[in-house]
């Protein structure tokens, strides 16, 4: 079975939204595990707009199966990842302004910075991942760097499903196939969706872990809603 890691960053956006500690980010992380999944990813940005740095640290204590830290590693987010000591880092190129990641690396041009940062944690015993787009130049380039894994960008799988999803999973199947090749780790992540999921597993071999945030929590809101609607409902009758 593909592991299923659940971003919390929007969860620490409606937090944020109004102060004070509702919902409870910890809280939530703990239940989620309780619901069987099997990790936990957080997005740390400079800005800290979403998740805060001591939220990382609060987690450390609290997550008992899979974390995963991802982040753009300028020294900030590299010395906390450090400290914290997650089960995994996920490079992630974004910049600072960036409302989402919008691009894995250029795992070419970048080579030796990456090689550098990734060796930083897998001296600190970090199991490291980096963001690519799927493309066969982009996850070749990354076995060069002496990363763990690899994370598929999967926004162009998600954008083009519904128009044929042949034709979408495809650069993602053959990414896949050169990744394990390569003796590569496969995660992915971003835009995927109860949707477009399964077709997705079904098609890319070797997929080791999905890390889903913004679609799975919108579609909590959704199933979820009636139920607390009506709830309300019958304490008010």
């Amino acid at each position: 079975m593909t592991k299923l890691s659940v971003n919390i960053n929007k969860i620490a956006t409606l937090r944020n939204a109004r102060g004070g500690n509702m919902p409870d980010l910890l809280k939530t992380a703990a239940d989620i595990e309780s619901f069987g999944a099997q990790g936990i990813t957080i997005h740390p940005r400079p800005d800290e707009r979403h998740i805060r740095y001591q939220d990382a640290r609060d987690l450390k204590a609290l997550v008992t199966t899979e974390y995963n830290i991802e982040g753009n590693p300028v020294k900030q987010f590299i010395d906390l990842v450090l400290e914290v000591r997650p089960t995994q880092v996920t490079l992630v190129p974004d910049a600072v302004d960036a409302i989402t990641s919008n691009a894995g690396w250029d795992t070419v041009k970048h080579k030796d910075f990456l090689k550098d940062v990734i060796q930083t944690f897998k001296n600190a015993g970090i199991r490291t991942s980096i963001f690519v787009d799927a493309e066969a130049k982009m996850v070749e380039g990354a076995a060069e760097t002496g990363t763990d894994r690899i994370e598929l960008y999967t926004e162009s799988y998600a954008k083009d499903y519904g128009k044929g999803p042949e034709k979408a999973v495809m650069p993602f199947t053959e990414a896949a196939k050169i990744a394990y090749q390569c003796g590569l780790g496969l995660n992915a992540g971003h835009d995927l969706s109860l949707d477009n999921i399964k077709y997705f597993k079904e098609n890319v071999p070797h997929l080791l872990e999905v890390s889903i945030g913004h679609a799975l929590i919108c579609e909590a809101l959704y199933l979820g809603l009636e139920n607390v609607v009506n709830m309300y409902l019958n304490k008010l009758k």
